[in-house]
């Protein structure tokens, strides 16, 4: 029996411009949004302060203890509010290597698993807790639509907006976060997205304007990395969304359509060998915080 449990959610970067490099960083200009895909992440109270991870599904269980963002995320939570450890265990199901942040997820996961289980507070040191494990991690911690900037430290939840539809294409290989923006540099993205009119435009709930600046800097590099994002967005294209992209470094691909039925007629039409999947947008903040809204579709926290 698990003493806290909670879900982690995946993200897509629904616009990502890089706004220059700082400390030998990139920093960040994106416009995410929560999806219904999560890891759970589940605890025990340990009598040391030891943190044991257990990974299970999609061949997590390959990640070493210390390489493994989740471990390090433990850690650092022990240290910080100076608790006892805990026996953690993550079931996998965002897809690794794919952009979603699912890293960072549980990273975030741990976080707040640990918090629950401890009775932690204080958020404001949670994230800056968070903002040293990775640049997704501080945004992860809550979720929901949010402008990220600097090395993704700055958060600024965007409140409700309406929820949004996707087709995902996950191609079997990853892409290295690492080489895409070093392939990025090569050749800088001369367009740029302007993530405070796709800010406007979510807070105005014009789905036009939303499809509109969908834009991803490091879509090209991602594609010239792998063949199969290549192949993932011309196949997301055919079947004429109203946008198409490469979701953080890759390598997945969503396609944004008006509604889920036309996500799923497009997965039933979906003849290729990329595993799909239907998602929508959520909020999962929202119980936590006691927003009542009809745009929020999820929530934080497992039963």
């Amino acid at each position: 029996m698990f003493a806290a449990k909670v879900k982690s959610f995946a993200k897509l970067n629904l616009s990502l411009n890089i706004a220059g490099a700082s400390g030998g960083y990139h920093l960040l200009d994106s416009v995410v949004t929560s999806i219904d895909i999560y890891d759970t992440v589940c605890t025990k109270p340990r009598d040391d302060r030891l943190i044991n991870v257990y990974m299970h599904g999609l061949n997590s269980e390959t990640i070493p203890p210390e390489k493994n963002n989740a471990v390090k995320a433990g850690e650092a939570f022990v240290n910080a509010f100076s608790t006892r450890g805990a026996d953690v265990e993550i079931y996998k199901d965002i897809p690794m290597g794919a952009g979603l942040g699912g890293s960072s997820a549980d990273a975030a996961g741990v976080l707040n698993a640990l918090a629950k289980l401890y009775k932690i507070k204080d958020r404001a040191k949670l994230k800056e807790l968070a903002d040293t494990l990775g640049s997704d991690t501080g945004y992860m911690l809550s979720g929901g639509f949010a402008r990220i900037s600097g090395r993704g430290e700055r958060v600024e939840p965007l409140g409700a907006c309406p929820p949004l539809h996707f087709l995902l294409f996950l191609p079997r290989t990853p892409v290295s976060t690492a080489e895409c923006f070093a392939e990025y540099d090569k050749a800088p993205d001369a367009l740029r997205a302007d993530s405070a009119r796709m800010e406007r435009a979510l807070r105005e709930g014009n789905f036009l304007q939303i499809a509109q600046n969908i834009y991803n800097a490091l879509q090209a590099p991602a594609c010239r990395l792998n063949d199969e994002t290549a192949q993932a967005l011309e196949a997301a294209k055919a079947f004429s969304p109203s946008a198409a992209a490469v979701t953080g470094s890759g390598s997945a691909v969503f396609a944004l359509f008006e509604s889920e039925e036309l996500c799923r007629w497009a997965k039933s039409r979906y003849k290729g060998k990329l595993k799909t999947r239907i998602v929508k947008s959520v909020a999962p903040a929202a119980k936590r915080a006691g927003i009542k809204n009809p745009f929020v579709l999820g929530e934080d926290e497992g039963k």
